[in-house]
């Protein structure tokens, strides 16, 4: 990527602030263009601002971080939003990522994972930590995943993909040339065939089977 990679940082806390922007100024790839405290600013900071990716806390004073991504993601289907959070349950993660964020990572996790999770974001793709994925249920083997995900048609394949990577219903349905409830009953085909029930499980899969990298 040729260009600086836009973030918005937003965390009600000015030190948390002040130290990932301190981590990401060392970045040549990454510019922090502006801060928010609060859910209220940082949904009206993504509309003046159109950041690349936005760095946002889940806890936060007002409307708090899921309804912050809500907002956004109504407004702005392609945005790009990543968590980094002091929650590592995977039901913080599955209502993230169901709200529309883009990737998932905790305020414990190594330095570097937050600057690969945000160029990662700004790709394109999804990032989940690998070690909240390691704390999914396994509902399936390695194998009897490939075995279903081989058993897909080639158009369920290419809505499994773009479901793992976020894309909503009606995305799916423009990118793919589709009827938006054409899309959703591929969806609801799709998780019941893997037994899945949100788009982290969806993503972990995709991963685990090297068909989308982390």
């Amino acid at each position: 990527m040729s260009d600086k990679i836009k973030v918005i940082l937003v965390d009600d806390h000015a030190v948390v602030r002040a130290g990932f922007r301190m981590l990401l100024s060392a970045e040549a790839n990454i510019d922090v263009i502006a801060e928010a405290e609060r859910g209220e600013a940082a949904c009206q900071l993504y509309l003046e601002q159109q950041p690349d990716v936005m760095v946002l806390d889940l806890s936060m004073p007002g409307i708090g971080g899921l309804e912050s991504i809500r907002r956004i993601c109504n407004r702005d289907s392609g945005a790009k939003i990543l968590v980094f959070s002091v929650h590592d349950e995977m039901v913080y993660v599955d209502r993230a990522m169901n709200a529309g964020a883009k990737g998932y990572i905790t305020k414990n996790s190594a330095p570097d994972i937050l600057v690969t999770a945000i160029q990662k974001i700004a790709a394109g793709e999804i990032y989940i930590e690998h070690a909240l994925m390691k704390n999914m249920p396994a509902q399936a083997s390695e194998t009897d995943y490939q075995t279903i995900v081989d058993s897909l048609s080639a158009r369920e394949f290419d809505v499994f993909l773009l479901l793992a990577k976020g894309f909503t219903g009606h995305k799916i349905a423009d990118e793919l040339c589709l009827g938006y409830k054409t899309v959703a009953n591929y969806g609801t085909r799709i998780r019941s065939k893997l037994n899945v029930s949100s788009v982290a499980e969806l993503a972990h899969i995709a991963m685990v089977l090297g068909v989308m990298k982390n």
